[in-house]
């Protein structure tokens, strides 16, 4: 941003520190840190690391960039030049020490674009080869789509950081070439994008014509509708970038020399950067309220029978004497931890009279019912009844129907959060390493 002015760094600055804030608050609201750690349960291999590393670290470089310039920027102010007035002070009158850190500043911006460009079209590939899957058994790991995402990453990683350095020489130069070559992977991204928003209503009608679980349309539907609106900004972040970018590399500039064009996209792009990259946080990591009231309700109840309720105790029955008696009461809605997706109910609570919910032509496919039984201390433990776990819901699902199906379907939660399972439902114990 050599010649934009010290206001449009500053909006740039400002918003992408209010966003690392947001990702700050948002990442300790989805799981307190933990999806950050590098060994973060038995699912966290190479390919998860580099998916949520590469996200985690791009808007941070992009970051440093508009505020390094920002600081510059104010620091030399403005000055009257003859024939064009009062301009931001160009890159010539500033000191050597601010000059050489032009580069390193371009290079956090290469670099982070770079690492947005691969998680977008790990995004891409992937939802290209889920909706054009021909078999509920193809795997991503081995489709020409994972394959095209490795090459692609690999390139845009070493292209984005030569383009800046093989221009260095000329920084206005410099940033016209880095904003092309940027700009114009992540709209090329976009454009590929709008097959997939064209194409999702009939995916999701045939998923529903297929009697896929409510649960799993209700995530795909609401990931198509972020998505749209996430293809929209993305479009405002890349278009006015693109038109600086092919502006700069031509001999006469007229749309940089039009100060009020120039600093508006520069504006507009930067607000299409913030709210496209909040909507990929909330799409890659998920919360679930639900869960989380659920979490509190129980650390509520831990605080309240801290003896009976137990690390390796059944919450539901404790022995008192010769009896099992209940402890507490469940809350009227699903108490199920983060990582586990079992909700226990009692024998009681299925009957016909005192809850039509679960009648006899009503009961949930993903219900399992457990016997009453005998424990080794002769005594008599009540039976229950369980929810099934996504993958057991989802291998039903596969087997029962024989669908053509793809069974990532049924487990998406997030291309990399620690509840997504379609990675580790690929079967990546074949290609010899482990992952999400």
């Amino acid at each position: 941003m050599a010649h934009l002015s010290p206001a449009v760094n500053l909006i740039w600055a400002v918003l992408t520190t209010m966003f690392e804030s947001f990702l700050v608050y948002h990442l300790w609201s989805f799981d307190r840190f933990k999806c950050l750690r590098w060994n973060h349960g038995p699912h966290s291999g190479t390919f998860k690391r580099v998916m949520t590393y590469s996200y985690l670290t791009s808007i941070p470089f992009i970051a440093i960039y508009a505020m390094g310039f920002s600081i510059i920027k104010y620091s030399y102010g403005f000055t009257v030049i003859p024939g064009m007035g009062i301009m931001p002070t160009p890159y010539e009158l500033w000191r050597d020490s601010a000059q050489s850190a032009i580069l390193p500043l371009y290079l956090c911006l290469s670099v982070g674009w770079a690492l947005e460009m691969v998680t977008h079209l790990e995004e891409l590939c992937f939802w290209l080869f889920l909706i054009r899957s021909s078999s509920a058994k193809q795997d991503w790991f081995r489709s020409l789509y994972f394959k095209i995402w490795a090459t692609g990453s690999i390139v845009a990683v070493i292209y984005m950081p030569l383009v800046t350095v093989f221009t260095r020489e000329d920084p206005y130069k410099c940033e016209a070439y880095t904003f092309l070559a940027g700009s114009l992977g992540s709209f090329s991204l976009t454009i590929w994008f709008l097959p997939i928003l064209w194409t999702f209503p009939t995916f999701l009608e045939s998923l529903k014509q297929a009697d896929v679980d409510t649960n799993t349309m209700v995530r795909l539907t609401k990931f198509h509708e972020l998505n749209c609106i996430r293809v929209f900004f993305r479009f405002l972040f890349t278009v006015p970038l693109v038109i600086l970018g092919i502006d700069g590399v031509r001999p006469h500039q007229h749309i940089n020399d039009n100060m009020c064009v120039c600093y508006l996209l520069g504006m507009i792009s930067v607000i299409g950067c913030i709210v496209s990259s909040g909507i990929t946080l909330m799409i890659f990591f998920p919360r679930s309220i639900k869960a989380e009231m659920a979490n509190m309700e129980a650390a509520r109840e831990l605080r309240r029978f801290p003896q009976s309720n137990t690390f390796g105790k059944d919450p539901i029955n404790v022995q008192r004497g010769d009896q099992h008696v209940s402890a507490y009461k469940l809350p009227p809605y699903e108490t199920v931890a983060l990582g586990h997706s079992i909700q226990k109910l009692t024998i009681e609570d299925m009957s016909d009279e005192e809850n039509t919910k679960y009648g006899q032509y009503e009961m949930s496919p993903s219900l399992s019912l457990q016997p009453n039984r005998r424990t080794k201390d002769g005594h008599v433990k009540m039976g229950a009844a369980f929810t099934l776990t996504d993958a057991a819901l989802s291998k039903h699902n596969t087997v029962m129907r024989k669908s053509n199906i793809n069974h990532l379907v049924y487990n998406w939660r997030s291309p990399l959060g620690k509840d997504s399972h379609y990675f580790c439902c690929c079967g990546w114990a074949l290609i010899g390493g482990s992952r999400s």
